[in-house]
């Protein structure tokens, strides 16, 4: 392997330890990760994302403890993902079990070292929903698959998909490789998915971006698709709840639709493989991820990626008037989202709706959900994508309209796509 990186004065001080052996430690982290992936130089980054403070065993309180130690803090703005815990509801999380009370304590522990690290105790994994977030062009460092895409993407920022440890080692030394999708060249689009036999109509819809991101996450793996027909005006949730579910299925941690992204190409896209996608292959789609049949139902779960304010308005809306759920009913949200809607009004309609109202963490990653439960409604892609395997539950899923259709009667009630 050649070794083209070249360090800066500054950075040769920080990787020498002279603003402390915390830094130097992270520097030396992100200086191999730079020469594993053949960079030329290091970027200085204007934010951090840091998803290392969900707990997945002592590795990851030792880790942060030993930065902690050697007296390292963040030199960026740096936001934090979700954790093991929801630390204003900590009564909604399952602790019966050895595993399960060790999670939260050692959870709760994790979540405090990287406060003390200096980074903000957001704890949402959805970062672009806050102030300050970043512009195109702008190198950040963000983890958290969903994070990544949407600030590639729906942003035009640039981060890699950095992993837990490199997050907080940029953040510390405020660099990172100058490689991947930090670089121009690498952002280019690979294969092209045309959406335009959906229809306008079907395009305007919440489900066709979950289902859309499910299959094109499956096609494209970790290329760059360029989706071609998506309506100029989509909402950023849409983009969201596509880009998660593109992200978990494949790993796509940058895409482009025409018109609507700025980075988005605007010349001809003859030389790319070209896709095009159907109704008949979304409902195949929404068959292979809805893993229950029987029409029974437990319970709903939705805020995966965490849901915006506008989300929760929709929500809220759809349960104002009506009969009641007659389902345990879950809406994963972060803290800020949360405080807005409790100062408007909408988290009171929410909550005497029978919806409660989870933040700091998410249903498909901690012990809220009771183990009895067996199929789970959700509107997410992503949720619909790791809960059976996380959770042991069959997974239907379907809008938000649908959703609270199925509260009300107990049972699946799905409309047919495109109707």
């Amino acid at each position: 392997m050649v070794d083209n990186l070249r360090l800066t004065a500054e950075e040769e001080r920080l990787l020498g330890g002279q603003d402390g052996d915390g830094v130097a430690l992270a520097m030396r982290v992100i200086v191999s990760l730079a020469r594993l992936g053949g960079a030329p130089r290091l970027v200085e980054i204007t934010s951090a994302h840091v998803d290392s403070c969900l707990y997945h065993g002592q590795v990851s309180l030792d880790f942060a403890h030993t930065l902690a130690g050697l007296g390292a803090k963040v030199r960026v703005p740096t936001t934090l993902n979700v954790g093991s815990m929801d630390l204003l509801h900590p009564g909604l999380v399952r602790t019966t079990t050895d595993a399960e009370r060790e999670i939260a304590v050692r959870g709760r522990e994790l979540m405090a070292a990287y406060v003390d690290l200096g980074c903000t105790p957001t704890w949402t994994c959805a970062p672009y929903q806050l102030p300050g977030r970043p512009g195109v062009g702008e190198h950040v460092a963000w983890a958290e698959s969903n994070a990544v895409v949407f600030a590639n993407s729906v942003l035009g920022a640039r981060t890699d998909r950095y992993g837990d440890f490199v997050d907080i080692c940029a953040a510390i030394t405020g660099r990172a490789p100058y490689s991947g999708l930090q670089t121009t060249e690498a952002r280019r689009g690979t294969v092209v998915v045309d959406c335009r036999r959906l229809g306008e109509r079907f395009l305007r819809s919440e489900l066709a971006y979950p289902l859309l991101g499910h299959h094109v996450g499956s096609l494209a793996g970790g290329q760059i698709p360029v989706l071609v027909g998506i309506p100029g005006d989509v909402s950023e949730d849409n983009l969201k709840a596509f880009g998660a579910a593109a992200a978990s299925a494949g790993g796509v941690a940058l895409f482009h639709a025409v018109g609507v992204t700025p980075e988005a190409p605007t010349g001809s896209l003859d030389h790319l493989p070209r896709y095009d996608v159907d109704l008949e292959t979304l409902r195949a789609t929404r068959r292979r991820l809805s893993t229950s049949a029987s029409g029974e139902l437990d319970a709903v779960s939705v805020g995966t990626p965490h849901a915006s304010y506008a989300e929760c308005e929709r929500l809220a809306g759809l349960l104002r008037d009506g009969p009641p759920v007659r389902l345990a009913f879950y809406l994963s949200t972060g803290r800020a989202t949360r405080a807005r809607a409790e100062e408007t009004g909408v988290l009171r309609t929410l909550e005497s709706a029978g919806v409660t109202v989870v933040v700091d963490t998410c249903t498909y990653v901690t012990s809220i959900l009771s183990p009895a439960w067996t199929n789970v409604m959700t509107n997410s892609g992503k949720w619909a994508h790791y809960a059976p395997g996380n959770l042991n539950v069959d997974v239907v899923l379907g809008s938000l309209e649908e959703c609270v259709a199925s509260a009300r009667e107990g049972r699946v009630v799905l409309h047919e796509l495109g109707a």
